[in-house]
């Protein structure tokens, strides 16, 4: 499948596997313009993903989570530049548009082109502290005015019941949103977005540590590092109680799995 130049949906888009992930292959820009034009004219829930070298490895060895990230009706993105790299080897036909879409990229370019563009999109904020998210509303309001945050929620810590669920999906529907952001951490997150994205009429995104990189409240690694794909040594570094089983035992999985890879094998 070509890539189109200005696709109507993610889901318009070619689909190639890294492990047992199937990827959305796509230029940051075409996948914002897709999530874009998607969300102006939302009428349904679509879930989308933002898998790393961590989400892969997660998926090799958790099969319900695997089976988030292939639901065929929603769309994952390769969000680490090692999935870029497997990929675009594996799959020379794509290479020239295989690019990493990070999720905080994809936030800020999609605020961009609502600003740019006044694209009637109303955003729902979910997930992070009740100061970060202070602070992002603040700083979304400061960078892009004419973008419209339709509501915002820092949900408790834990699972939520089905009441809790219910009542979380009714305020999404209620605010109007046609873009939810949720940064409640991986693999919370996408299973959250996938279930959201049944319930509200809305481009469901799992963004990660977007809402506090945006927020200022942690810092990115330097550009060359998010490049050379060593930027999880930085996060390491910064954090390394809460990200030392991500990589220490992610990094492995996930190049156990990327050897599997039969367009590897064949080259």
């Amino acid at each position: 499948m070509p890539v189109a130049a200005h696709p109507d949906s993610p889901l318009d888009l070619p689909v190639r596997r890294v492990g047992p992930v199937p990827f959305r292959v796509a230029t940051l820009d075409v996948a914002i313009s897709a999530l874009c034009a998607r969300s102006v004219a939302a009428t349904t829930g679509m879930a989308v993903h933002f898998a790393n070298a961590y989400s892969v490895a997660i998926a090799d060895t958790q099969p319900e989570y695997a089976a988030v990230l292939a639901d065929p009706g929603s769309a994952t993105f390769s969000d680490g530049v090692p999935v870029t790299w497997v990929g675009r080897r594996a799959y020379p036909d794509l290479a020239a548009v295989w690019q990493r879409v990070y999720g905080p990229d994809v936030m800020t370019g999609v605020f961009r082109r609502c600003q740019r563009q006044q694209l009637p999109i109303g955003h729902y904020l979910l997930g992070g502290s009740a100061e970060t998210l202070d602070a992002l509303r603040e700083g979304i309001a400061t960078s892009w005015p004419a973008v419209r945050i339709a509501g915002a929620e820092s949900p408790p810590f834990g699972p939520l019941n089905q009441s809790q669920t219910r009542q979380q999906a009714d305020r999404i529907r209620e605010s109007g949103a046609s873009m939810v952001w949720v940064g409640l951490g991986t693999p919370k997150q996408d299973f959250a977005a996938h279930d959201l994205a049944a319930s509200v009429p809305a481009t469901v995104l799992a963004v990660g540590a977007a809402f506090d990189f945006l927020a200022g409240t942690k810092r990115q690694a330097p550009l060359w590092m998010q490049r050379s794909g060593t930027e999880w040594a930085y996060r390491l570094a910064t954090e390394p109680v809460r990200l030392g089983r991500r990589y220490l035992w992610g990094n492995p999985r996930f190049l156990l799995a990327a050897a599997r890879q039969p367009g590897l094998r064949r080259r």
